[in-house]
């Protein structure tokens, strides 16, 4: 357990590690690729640790250089046989191997920790079936473990549902090319968190490939097409700015983060736009943006395109007037832990008033003392909460060491927050 120490001023710098998304995807694409590829500034964490040693257990070759991967493509020729993958609970890990699991011939059977076999994987199950793949649940509940049983992905036209996770729809994209015949995705219902879907697309056409993207209701990549090798630079982790733009913001101090794309296709990248909206001051830059601290004030947002940063934006919340309502977030019960469940428990041990419904949060802003916060073996709510403690005396975070799935030196990073106000002994 760590406890948090109030900061007193606030006026910082920052730089953030790269981006967990991209990493995972630039990991499978450069795998595929044909040639050996250059990584510059991937995040290396226990997440995207789980998809390397995936990779590697798939006969891909991987070698580390200080902020680098260099990546040995298969050429889409992955090693044949049966092997048992884990990874922990690494959704993004389980979701892009399975996929690529479908690509060998062979058996390949991928689990994870007890909360992984709790999220959902059907909707990607039924689609690489209709893909030729026999793929299922070993225990017939939809989640991990699953078995994935291939000669190579056959191709054809899927239908699958968008409102539970983008990561299926990425999952099958990223591996569509490699399919006998063209490939047709067919998106059913709304699509949730649709810029996770802009970032894979994203990467795709930097390594090579084109997809015919039809207003997110229908994909299509054409056979044949090839992945190539790329040196290529992953920017900066969005999701993993907002804590630091949000200690900005209930100090009512400054700070400026860099390796900040202010326009990257990241949806996280509109969490300064919503301080802004709460009454903060924003100046973007090239490759950085500073937030100013104000009075804040409670909004009212449909978070479907952001949902890795509704617990920031929850504590931030916390200490705005009024009440802020988060709108349109049911996928959260399927992350990590049941954020919205999580999020409700502990902010409330903080003496915050919170509503929970079933696709939404209301969060009454004032008031907040100090607590032992739960955190619910979540990254995100570790480092959310610990924001908190800048402000309130009291804070104590168990099971800190969760931060590394995503952010491994976060404390460090936090720490620089006080380099010009040492914190109180």
């Amino acid at each position: 357990m760590i406890e948090i120490k109030p900061l007193h001023h606030c006026d910082a710098v920052i730089t953030i590690p790269g981006s967990k998304s991209y990493t995972h995807r630039a990991l499978i694409l450069s795998a595929l690729a044909d040639g050996e590829s250059e990584l510059i500034n991937p995040l290396q964490s226990e997440d995207t640790g789980y998809t390397v040693r995936g990779l590697e257990r798939f006969g891909v070759e991987i070698f580390p250089e200080r902020n680098r991967l260099h990546v040995r493509g298969s050429g889409g020729r992955l090693k044949t046989g049966e092997e048992r993958i884990s990874v922990g609970n690494s959704g993004t890990s389980m979701r892009f191997l399975t996929a690529l699991a479908a690509l060998r011939n062979g058996r390949t059977l991928l689990d994870g920790n007890e909360r992984m076999r709790k999220r959902p994987m059907a909707d990607l199950l039924e689609g690489l079936s209709a893909l030729g793949v026999r793929a299922y649940s070993e225990n017939g509940d939809g989640c991990p473990p699953v078995m994935i049983e291939s000669q190579g992905l056959k191709g054809g036209k899927v239908k699958i549902r968008g409102k539970e996770s983008s990561q299926f729809l990425s999952a099958l994209l990223m591996v569509a090319p490699y399919s006998l015949e063209n490939v047709q995705l067919e998106v059913m219902g709304n699509l949730s968190s649709r810029p996770y879907v802009d970032m894979t697309l994203d990467a795709m056409s930097a390594f090579g490939v084109d997809v015919r993207n039809e207003g997110y209701h229908s994909f299509y990549v054409q056979k044949g097409q090839r992945y190539l090798a790329q040196e290529y630079v992953i920017e900066g982790d969005t999701s993993n700015a907002s804590y630091f733009f949000s200690a900005a913001a209930i100090t009512r101090g400054k700070i400026r983060v860099e390796n900040f794309n202010p326009d990257s296709v990241q949806g996280d990248v509109g969490f300064v736009t919503l301080l802004e909206k709460m009454g903060c001051d924003v100046v973007r830059g090239g490759q950085w943006a500073e937030v100013q601290g104000k009075k804040l004030q409670g909004i009212e947002i449909d978070m479907n395109t952001m949902p890795d940063i509704v617990p920031t934006l929850a504590v931030t919340a916390a200490f705005a007037q009024g009440k802020t309502v988060i709108k349109n977030i049911a996928h959260l019960r399927f992350k990590e832990s049941d954020r919205m469940r999580a999020l409700s428990e502990e902010l409330s041990k903080m003496g915050i008033r919170v509503e929970e419904g079933n696709n939404w949060l209301t969060i009454e802003g004032g008031g907040a003392h100090g607590a032992e916060i739960e955190t619910h073996n979540d990254h995100r709510l570790a480092m959310s909460f610990a924001i908190a403690g800048l402000v309130v005396p009291g804070i104590k975070i168990k099971e800190e060491q969760c931060v590394d799935k995503s952010f491994p030196n976060f404390w460090e990073t936090f720490q620089k927050l006080y380099s010009t106000t040492p914190p109180p002994l």
